[in-house]
């Protein structure tokens, strides 16, 4: 299922830019940067859940915030993309 990202750290201290860089970090192994705190990840459940349980343990739910927006297995009827970025398909094929 695919699933968007986004996250807004607060970044007034130096705890704040610990956590911006560990969720960062955590969302690019496991997906795919669309915008600067924004990821496109096409996960199983069980993975989502995952990498869901591990960013609620870096984020500070008093000053930070995160979402997650379900996009499902049709995601490519619902998202339209427009601008200077090219899109990716994150079914094909990837080269490391």
């Amino acid at each position: 299922m695919m699933v968007l990202i986004s996250y807004d750290v607060s970044t007034i201290d130096a705890d704040g830019k610990t956590r911006l860089r560990k969720v960062a970090k955590e969302c690019q192994n496991h997906a795919q940067r669309v915008q600067n705190s924004v990821f496109e990840a096409d996960l199983d459940y069980s993975a989502f859940l995952r990498l869901k349980d591990r960013l609620l343990k870096i984020i500070d739910l008093k000053t930070d915030s995160l979402r997650f927006y379900y996009l499902g297995n049709n995601w490519e009827k619902r998202v339209e993309h427009f601008g200077a970025k090219e899109t990716y398909n994150p079914e094909g094929v990837i080269i490391i």
